[in-house]
């Protein structure tokens, strides 16, 4: 074991050492040669270090490097070495935290990681939190506490008689409302298509203006940080308004809720710590391994409903047991990684990753804009849109660019116009790598214009 593990980290630092100057897509020969990962399963069994070198010996040539500095794709965040590391020894522990008594370490930690956060993003240190995956089973987390809060109002115990003849919800959502959010509400019964879509304006804010009448049985969704624009909509109104109805407002903050940590981009979320649930993607902005997320809901007691489980044989104690509070019992203990991420950076290495993210965003759309390309959004905090002409010339562009291999920046459809969608979130990420991300996408969209169409 000793021996392998050894092997593992020589491995891997190689293929860290060379992420920065490999190009970021993986070549077609190299995604061809994955089939010899496959074949019949093998009679006998394999040693250890050959899978080992047959894993890396094939499959790292066909990784998108994404945890490099110049992929620019999906909001995804690179790894930081602290919480990569702690992944590392977490996988070595091996720990189940369903209940405290399975992983004394990785049930307190996960209520250090639970102040922490709290503390950094100025939400309340008495909340409940379920450590997930990632938004989507975030969402779906906090909104199973709405749920249950809600139909309590009416005296209905969702979790004992399910949604047969249930007190309806009315759900509210902008019209840019992310595809989580409805997978989440799909998940939990209340449908897609049964929302109630409020008009936002030209970057994607809901308008607080619009919102339908407002009760006690209302859900309204709305979010910090458009996935396009990184817009964050006017929530002081709406949790005002909220407030007044007793409507529960829910928080779609996969990648904004990080910008509380920065004096200069908090004023953006102003309003949203007065909401009773948030979802938070830690892959993202916090840099930590996949998969990982935090569904963070104001009455803890919501969440814990929704979720808690008993049965004779499981042992539970008076501390916070983790299995309440996460839609699985038993799971990997990832709050060692989110520990981690946040001792090693601390509020101020965390203020100045996101602070530099966003400068990064705001040079790359300048400049781009400078060249003559047209620059879709308001560059608020980390997100860049960009169109290189027509719709077709454009998508020439995204193409190009992912087919040369410096950078890699995927493609969206924003009201009617097609565009290329830059996102910085990687710690990764330097100056270098944004000038010569710059270079190769002024050169192809130069090279494209010139091309006859």
């Amino acid at each position: 074991m000793k021996n392998l593990l050894a092997e593992t980290a020589t491995r891997s630092a190689r293929y860290l050492e060379s992420v920065g100057s490999r190009r970021v897509a993986p070549r077609l020969d190299d995604i061809a040669r994955l089939e010899a990962l496959g074949g019949p399963l093998p009679q006998t069994p394999t040693d250890p270090a050959e899978i080992l070198a047959l894993l890396d010996d094939i499959g790292s040539p066909a990784t998108v490097a994404s945890t490099g500095g110049r992929y620019f794709g999906f909001v995804t965040g690179g790894t930081l070495p602290s919480a990569l590391a702690a992944n590392w020894l977490a996988g070595a522990w091996d720990q189940n935290v369903a209940f405290a008594v399975m992983s004394p370490v990785a049930a307190k930690i996960e209520e250090i990681v639970l102040a922490w956060t709290a503390d950094l993003l100025g939400l309340p240190a008495t909340c409940g939190v379920g450590f997930v995956t990632g938004t989507t089973t975030a969402n779906f987390s906090a909104l199973a506490a709405a749920r249950t809060a809600l139909l309590k109002r009416k005296g209905w115990d969702v979790e004992e008689d399910g949604l047969f003849g249930a007190p309806p919800i009315k759900v509210v959502v902008g019209e840019e409302v992310h595809v989580s959010l409805l997978k989440a509400l799909a998940m939990l019964g209340l449908g897609r298509a049964r929302v109630v879509s409020v008009p936002t304006d030209s970057q994607g804010r809901m308008k607080a203006e619009a919102l339908p009448q407002l009760d006690s049985q209302t859900l309204v969704c709305i979010q910090a940080g458009n996935v396009n624009t990184g817009a964050v909509d006017p929530a002081k109104e709406i949790c005002s308004r909220a407030r007044e109805a007793g409507a529960w407002v829910h928080v779609d903050g996969a990648f904004g809720m990080w910008a509380a940590v920065s004096p200069r981009y908090a004023p953006l979320l102003e309003g949203v710590s007065d909401a009773d649930s948030w979802a938070i993607d830690c892959h993202k902005w916090l840099n930590v391994p996949y998969d990982s997320g935090i569904a963070v809901v104001r009455e803890a007691s919501s969440l814990q409903k929704a979720f808690a489980t008993s049965a004779a044989y499981l042992q539970a104690s008076d501390v916070r047991e983790p299995c309440h509070y996460t839609p699985e019992s038993s799971r990997r203990a990832r709050g060692i990684e989110l520990w981690a991420a946040m001792r090693s950076l601390g509020r101020q290495g965390l203020k100045d990753l996101v602070e530099r993210n966003c400068h990064q965003a705001a040079f790359f759309a300048e400049r781009l804009r400078h060249a003559g390309s047209k620059v879709l959004n308001e560059v608020v905090l980390n997100q860049v849109l960009v169109s290189f002409g027509t719709a077709e010339e454009t998508r020439r562009v995204i193409t190009a660019v992912q087919e040369e291999g410096t950078c890699w920046c995927g493609g969206t459809e924003w009201h009617g116009q097609s565009a290329m969608r830059v996102s910085f979130s990687s710690w990764a990420t330097t100056d270098e790598d944004v000038e010569r991300s710059l270079t190769a996408i002024l050169r192809l969209a130069k090279s494209r214009s010139l091309s006859p169409s």
